[in-house]
């Protein structure tokens, strides 16, 4: 796919679109009117509240599905054939290369926790507590990806990136959907934990 612009994203965030990773600089970022004074502060309280919730979203989302999921989570949420954006950035890499992976992350993240409520709307409807845990881990992930935008656009004149996302479930049975949700959240709580570690150090004021 093409070049799609961060606003665009955005606005698209549930589309599933598989593309490679591309990053354009010049002069098309709509400036720093888009940052908030508190930007880096705010961020690292998004990633923070991120990785101290997922566990938690993963062991309820487990729950509410039943059997075989609840006693067989080892087998059935095994991520290892999903697409997941691969994250090989460390403590030491360039503060620019660890901004892109982070958005990569998390724009496919949401574009999943997309696919996971709908899903879990029609197959939980009455799961109250699990509804609203993806709503909220879906809030806070629109307002990091929206913090990382900026700070993207302002430090590094970064305007646009090709993001990959993951399948949508649409169509599939009941059980697939179920299946495909356990293993992006258990591969989200696997990445959350060392994305914290890498980003938090690089958000550290100047």
């Amino acid at each position: 796919t093409g070049v799609v612009p961060f606003v665009a994203l955005l606005l698209l965030q549930r589309r599933p679109v598989a593309g490679r990773a591309l990053l354009v600089t010049g002069s098309g970022c709509p400036g720093h009117g888009l940052c908030r004074s508190n930007v880096l502060e705010q961020t690292r309280r998004q990633v923070a509240v991120l990785n101290a919730t997922a566990q938690e979203l993963f062991s309820l989302y487990l729950k509410c599905q039943g059997e075989p999921f609840s006693s067989e989570s080892d087998k059935l949420c095994n991520p290892a054939g999903i697409f997941f954006p691969a994250f090989r950035v460390n403590r030491t890499s360039e503060r620019k290369e660890v901004m892109v992976a982070m958005y990569k992350l998390f724009a496919f993240l949401n574009t999943s926790l997309g696919n996971i409520t709908r899903d879990q709307e029609e197959l939980n409807p009455m799961a109250k507590e699990l509804l609203e845990r993806l709503h909220n881990t879906t809030k806070t992930t629109r307002g990091l990806i929206s913090n990382l935008t900026c700070l993207l656009c302002k430090n590094y004149n970064i305007f646009q990136v090709d993001v990959r996302y993951g399948d949508s479930s649409k169509g599939k049975s009941a059980f697939k959907k179920k299946q495909q949700g356990c293993q992006v959240l258990r591969k989200y709580v696997q990445v959350i934990g060392q994305a914290a570690r890498v980003l938090l150090p690089h958000l550290s004021p100047s």
